[in-house]
């Protein structure tokens, strides 16, 4: 394990325990884990990074090229050593500004290009340090339910680990996403139905094998991985952006970036932390739904519809972290909720959804003359 890393905190019930203690959830509550580190290891890494120079020369951003790719950059304010790391040179992806749309909307728009990873998606980051957790632990296979990129990408890490992988995966996933997961060497288990069932089939069987579990929010790495996004925008804007809009499923992304901007601004490496925004498909946004209706946990989605298929997730698996995420960064739920009962005149507001999520994150910074613009889930 890292040098810096003084162990797992319980975001449930605020117990601690060291690195090698736990593997998976809570021991005491079941609760989700997350790594922690002392703060002479974030400050001095964060000196390292920005300290004396503009906020974008720290780190390479992928722009130029992805040289020193891989999250072993960022090894010191990870759970593992760079040399530990399982890697395929994922993170370091471009951030590209779409003129019109920023013309249109009056602020300046970046999209971070996650399908420059080499499976195509963010989930490579989150297998990166979640694959390398199991090999650090001994395992010799990896599991997950999925609506088929993280399949991809555990299969991908798995292999490049030495270690088996099986995925469980939704009968409607498309058939390039199940395709890949065979061509990187995973084992494929198509769950007829949609990722409800496949998450079943995976439980039914998951007690009984000798399998490292990859599932959503089992592992407290797949959203420490995330954090990285942060990290990367920061230093290719120079400054942290207004809003970042992030498609959202279980909330991974999410839980990471606003940890990866809260470990920034608490050693002063940045002086404020951005909006965050989830984007979910008109026929399955859960959370969207749960943050117009001020609620503390989002209730399922009984019959999800979209074409959106890696973010049908009708049930969250981080769904109260990623509201608590938005509200940390934003207005509370509560309050909107009482402003729009307010003014129309009724106790509970009207639920709602946001316009379909795209395959990318997005950051947006507001021009010096905008209009006080920002688009998400709202």
């Amino acid at each position: 394990m890292t040098d810096g890393g003084s162990g797992f905190r319980c975001l449930d019930c605020d117990e601690r325990f060291e690195f090698g203690t736990a593997t998976h959830r809570c021991p005491d509550c079941r609760g989700i884990l997350d790594p922690t580190y002392d703060e002479e290891t974030l400050a001095a890494f964060h000196d390292r990074l920005f300290g004396g120079r503009g906020a974008g020369d720290g780190i390479p951003d992928g722009d130029g090229g992805r040289t020193d790719a891989g999250l072993g950059r960022f090894a010191p304010v990870l759970p593992f050593d760079r040399e530990q790391l399982v890697t395929l040179d994922e993170g370091g992806t471009s951030l590209l500004e779409c003129h019109d749309v920023g013309d249109e909307a009056d602020v300046d728009v970046f999209l971070k290009d996650e399908g420059r990873n080499g499976t195509g998606g963010i989930q490579d980051r989150e297998m990166a340090l979640a694959v390398t957790a199991a090999r650090v632990h001994g395992a010799s296979d990896v599991a997950l339910p999925t609506t088929g990129n993280g399949g991809q990408a555990a299969a991908a890490y798995a292999g490049r680990a030495g270690l088996a992988s099986h995925s469980f995966v939704p009968s409607r996933t498309t058939f390039a996403t199940k395709a890949m997961i065979n061509v990187h060497g995973g084992d494929m288990n198509v769950v007829g139905g949609r990722y409800p069932d496949a998450r079943e089939a995976f439980e039914e069987v998951i007690d009984d094998e000798a399998w490292h579990s990859l599932a959503p929010f089992e592992t407290p790495y797949r959203h420490e991985a995330c954090k990285t996004l942060a990290y990367e925008l920061v230093a290719s804007l120079g400054a942290p952006p207004d809003a970042v809009v992030h498609p959202t499923g279980h909330g991974h992304g999410l839980v990471g970036l606003d940890k990866g901007f809260r470990e920034l601004a608490r050693t002063g490496a940045i002086d404020r932390r951005p909006r965050l925004y989830a984007a979910q498909p008109a026929g399955c946004a859960p959370l969207v739904a749960a943050w117009k209706n001020g609620e503390d946990t989002p209730q399922p989605v009984d019959h999800p519809d979209t074409i959106c298929g890696a973010l049908e997730i009708p049930a969250p698996a981080g769904g109260s972290l990623a509201l608590d995420v938005l509200d940390a960064t934003r207005e509370s739920r509560r309050a909107r909720r009482a402003a729009w009962a307010s003014a129309a005149g009724t106790n509970s507001p009207n639920g709602g959804s946001s316009t379909p999520a795209r395959p990318w994150s997005s950051s947006t910074r507001r021009r010096p003359t905008a209009k006080p613009t920002c688009s998400g889930a709202t």
